[in-house]
């Protein structure tokens, strides 16, 4: 029998709990929009190279959760020294190259411009360590949740997902990613097994409004719209776990700021896609308290 969680509140009382915590998201937002940790983080953030769509399909296709992602050199100019025995993602470079040929018609010569495309490799930051392990990280902006998961969130969520057909696994994933969704047609969701109990509860609702949301979804598209696709799960995870008592603004807001570019209305846009997804798994998981008369 599938797990859930006891809950004494009405159906207006939560739908208002829920709307509320969608709202609170974008004011958060904003607030650390004016923070000196956001300046810090958005010269971080401006450093990477913009990559093409094809390219940032086949580092998806390589590492699912990349999200910072430079050449080995670039790392080390902004503090960080890719770990040795780490493996590159492959992806194509270009560089312009000029030529000088024969004009068919007029038989002069002239410049010709054009691309050559080449292999290079690229790392995502779960790859690199700081190379002073004492200086801050103007990269992190969500930290990582401690303590406990009292209401038992995971159970109920991996239930929730077991019924649906998923498998849910928990297994030690190298760097900071803490958990992914899998869009190979294997439905599969993985949680890093070293999480604390309340970051792993955070994350399976996080991969759960993936599966709600975006699993059935061209994968290009996920690509495409990425940094929408992640406000949108990560918005979900904030109000279903604050539903449910517990507060994940600490990882959620800095996690929403960086995938939205703290663009409130960005999150503003999401709010139909993100209300209808909790609604559904605050649901799913929950079920109302019994209660006997005196």
């Amino acid at each position: 029998m599938a797990r859930k969680i006891k809950h004494t509140k009405s159906p207006e009382q939560r739908r208002a709990e829920v709307e509320a915590l969608q709202q609170s998201i974008a004011e958060q937002v904003e607030q650390l929009r004016q923070s000196e940790q956001w300046t810090r983080f958005l010269a971080f953030a401006q450093t990477f190279h913009r990559y093409s769509l094809n390219n940032l399909l086949l580092i998806l296709a390589q590492n699912p959760e990349a999200t910072h992602v430079a050449g080995y050199r670039t790392w080390q100019s902004i503090g960080r020294q890719v770990r040795k025995g780490e493996r590159g993602i492959r992806i194509f470079g270009g560089r312009e190259v000029r030529r000088t040929v024969e004009d068919e018609k007029t038989g002069e010569e002239k410049e010709e411009r054009g691309v050559r495309f080449f292999p290079v490799s690229v790392f995502d930051k779960s790859q690199t360590d700081p190379i002073d392990p004492e200086a801050d990280d103007p990269g992190e902006i969500a930290h990582q949740l401690t303590g406990d998961d009292p209401a038992g969130i995971a159970e109920a969520v991996t239930d929730w997902l077991t019924g649906q057909g998923w498998t849910v696994e928990r297994e030690t994933i190298p760097g900071e990613t803490n958990g992914y969704t899998t869009t190979d047609g294997s439905r599969r969701v993985v949680i890093d097994a070293d999480l604390s109990p309340a970051q792993a509860a955070k994350t399976a609702l996080h991969e759960a409004a993936h599966v709600i949301l975006h699993a059935e979804e061209d994968a290009a598209e996920y690509v495409a719209h990425r940094g929408v696709k992640e406000t949108e799960a990560e918005s979900v995870a904030y109000i279903v776990a604050g539903t449910l008592g517990l507060d994940t603004a600490a990882y959620s807001i800095g996690y929403v700021a960086g995938w939205s570019g703290c663009e409130a209305e960005t999150i503003k846009a999401t709010a139909a896609n993100v209300l209808r997804a909790a609604h559904t798994l605050a649901d799913a998981i929950t079920e109302e308290e019994t209660r006997t008369a005196a």
